[in-house]
């Protein structure tokens, strides 16, 4: 299996940001889904892979009030601990796992397990989707989201970030196959679906002209729109893209 990204690859990304540190609201991206899917199933523990910052380990501590694991092989504790003061935790109130997916042993499996834009910097989706499963127990939740690059949002980062675009794994964005994958997998109440009425971004946005600027915003107008017009999530226009199922 070939991984389109590398550590450094991931400090660079990170120490690039700025405006890491930022209050995390009750509607959080996923959140309804989540919180669903926490009440149907009984989830009182989480591990989020893949995850640094923390964003959504956070929010499943702050609101869900979860027992919730952050695991990346990239973690700055300096950041974290300064994203759950500003979200009214302490340092500590989330466990931290810094380790390579790749390598490591499981010592206790949990009632969910979740990633966010993980699984598509990944050449094998059935491998990197088998490897969330080594850390859920008989019955828990799989929580899978990563971005639709096969719509109006995949156009511009081809277009305007080729670079980052080449770091995704396309063929992984595709609803009959990661579903076909998870029943492969011998997984239960499998569901994937388009999430989100319209967006589009750039990584690169702050080393773009004044031109591509004033494109995509144009785009992200046009697309705001019209899908306020007609509010569907399709392959075309939603920017996301989520996978959820039970072991």
């Amino acid at each position: 299996m070939q991984n389109l990204t590398d550590r450094n690859f991931w400090k660079a990304f990170w120490e690039s940001k700025k405006d890491l540190i930022f209050p995390i609201k009750p509607d959080y991206y996923f959140g309804e889904i989540m919180g669903k899917l926490i009440a149907e199933k009984g989830v009182k523990n989480a591990i989020e892979l893949g995850g640094f910052p923390g964003y959504y380990s956070t929010y499943l501590k702050k609101y869900q009030k979860l027992d919730t694991t952050l695991f990346d092989y990239y973690i700055d504790e300096d950041i974290i601990n300064r994203l759950l003061e500003r979200n009214g935790l302490k340092p500590g109130d989330i466990h931290i796992i810094e380790s390579d997916l790749f390598n490591y042993k499981v010592e206790q499996p949990y009632d969910m397990v979740c990633s966010f834009g993980l699984i598509e910097h990944f050449s094998d989706t059935k491998d990197i989707i088998s490897r969330h499963l080594q850390f859920l127990k008989p019955g828990g939740v799989l929580f899978i989201t990563l971005p639709n690059f096969k719509g109006v949002n995949g156009w511009v980062q081809r277009n305007f970030d080729r670079s980052n675009y080449d770091k995704h794994f396309i063929e992984s964005m595709d609803l009959p196959r990661l579903s076909a994958i998870c029943k492969e997998l011998g997984l239960k109440e499998v569901e994937s679906f388009y999430h989100g009425k319209f967006s589009v971004w750039l990584e690169n946005r702050a080393e773009q002209n004044a031109v591509v600027k004033g494109l995509v915003k144009t785009i992200w107008l046009a697309g705001k729109v019209f899908t306020k017009a007609v509010p569907v999530e399709t392959k075309v226009f939603s920017p996301y893209i989520v996978l959820k199922a039970i072991k």
